[in-house]
């Protein structure tokens, strides 16, 4: 995801004290939830605006199964809505601030719904996924974030798919084209399948 203006945004190891805790009203999967957040995580105060575009397009599905990945999960957003509505699926939330996980683990117990919570390197590397969903770190920089999608988008199973939210000012479509020209391995189609209040939606495939 987007980081916060916050420096520590992407660093910060230790979980939320009690204090730093807060809770906010959220509509996810077509229910009114409460969620805990923090400082010191992505949008902690809200659900992000391109999580808010992203979120319409994950469809529930009572029969699927498989693995899916939220990257960048922050405090849980996406997956909470993936283990909602796919509740057969095997969810994996991944993000680099143990903070975050903390907080998704909260979530997914508070809410009674089964979501694995991992750092990047704490993933197995033969796990394939069905589905990637990510609201990527555009603020880490170019470099940073084309190694971020070369690692995790070539782990999509044959017939799986990308689905990747990123605003328009901030480089959709040049990243749209990079990817267009070959930039991950072994992604071959990259299509703009929605474009609403500033955000671009790009699926990516085999």
């Amino acid at each position: 995801m987007v980081p916060d203006a916050s420096p520590e945004h992407y660093f910060t190891a230790r979980p939320a004290t009690p204090a730093e805790l807060r809770e906010i009203p959220v509509e996810l999967a077509g229910r009114e939830l409460t969620v805990t957040t923090a400082a010191g995580v992505f949008s902690g105060d809200r659900l992000d605006k391109g999580t808010a575009v992203l979120l319409p397009h994950l469809r529930p599905d009572a029969a699927a199964t498989g693995d899916v990945l939220d990257l960048g999960c922050g405090w849980g957003p996406v997956a909470l809505s993936l283990a909602l509505l796919r509740p057969r699926m095997r969810i994996w939330a991944v993000d680099v601030n143990e903070r975050a996980l903390d907080l998704v683990r909260r979530n997914a117990s508070r809410h009674d719904v089964s979501i694995t919570a991992r750092t990047p390197d704490t993933v197995p590397e033969d796990l394939r996924f069905t589905e990637i969903w990510s609201n990527p770190p555009i603020r880490i920089g170019k470099e940073a974030l084309h190694a971020l999608l070369r690692r995790w988008c070539p782990r999509l199973t044959p017939d799986g798919s990308a689905h990747l939210v990123v605003q328009k000012n901030l480089g959709a479509d040049s990243l749209q084209a990079w990817i267009a020209a070959g930039g991950i391995e072994g992604i071959s189609t990259v299509e703009r399948v929605d474009s609403a209040k500033g955000f671009r939606i790009l699926r990516l495939t085999h």
